[in-house]
């Protein structure tokens, strides 16, 4: 959708693609590369306040983790003997695991942005829809699940249910019934959570795409305007 948006603008203006590169290149690299950090940070910020909240992720029908798929097969059974309200805790401790993680993640998505290079920042700005998101997880995915996985398991460590499900899951794991990913619920709970982290840093990068009025910083929305 960016992209036919942005194609279309392009098509009005009678602008073609050569000149729009000249556009980007008139912008002095200090001047693009500080613009985009500008609005990263805005995005990433926003992104961690949001999913970082209580509540962030359990009273979203977007980012709300669910129960690992092969609980969720175990769900009926598990309600008919009395489990219910137990798995109802750990539903909800999940996801306040993964609140508490997101958190944590502002200083090292802060420090990619401070990191980034010139070439980083053209091919963000010149990249397709996900170009932030890609570049948020190239940079940032190793150490963001190091940081997360303590976090979470620490939420999820109290949780009986838990336990059992994890001595479940690895034995399942061992047959191909569920994937590795899935096999530990702290493994779970980070990867989907670090999912929703990117894809919520995302839609603030089309936000301010779309409406560059949004960006915080003058260098931001002088960048995003000449798109």
């Amino acid at each position: 959708m960016q992209r036919r948006h942005f194609l279309a603008a392009l098509a009005f203006s009678g602008l073609s693609f050569s000149v729009r590169a000249s556009l980007l290149d008139a912008l002095s690299s200090k001047d693009a590369s500080a613009g985009l950090k500008q609005a990263l940070e805005q995005g990433a910020g926003q992104a961690v306040a949001m999913l970082g909240a209580k509540d962030g992720f359990f009273a979203s029908d977007r980012f709300r983790l669910p129960l690992p798929d092969s609980l969720q097969q175990l769900e009926p059974v598990l309600r008919t003997f009395g489990q219910g309200a137990a798995l109802d805790e750990l539903h909800l401790a999940l996801n306040r695991a993964a609140e508490t993680a997101v958190s944590e993640a502002r200083p090292l998505l802060v420090g990619a942005v401070k990191s980034m290079s010139v070439q980083d920042a053209k091919g963000i700005l010149t990249g397709g829809d996900d170009s932030v998101t890609q570049f948020f997880r190239g940079k940032t995915f190793d150490a963001l699940t190091q940081k997360f996985l303590p976090v979470v398991s620490k939420v999820v460590a109290g949780q009986k249910l838990a336990e059992r499900y994890d001595r479940i899951a690895r034995q399942a794991s061992k047959f191909g019934l569920i994937s590795q990913d899935d096999a530990q619920l702290d493994r779970f709970v980070t990867r989907r959570a670090l999912d929703a982290l990117y894809m919520r840093i995302g839609d603030e990068e089309k936000a301010i795409r779309e409406n560059p009025a949004q960006a915080v910083g003058k260098l931001a929305k002088k960048v995003f305007g000449a798109l």
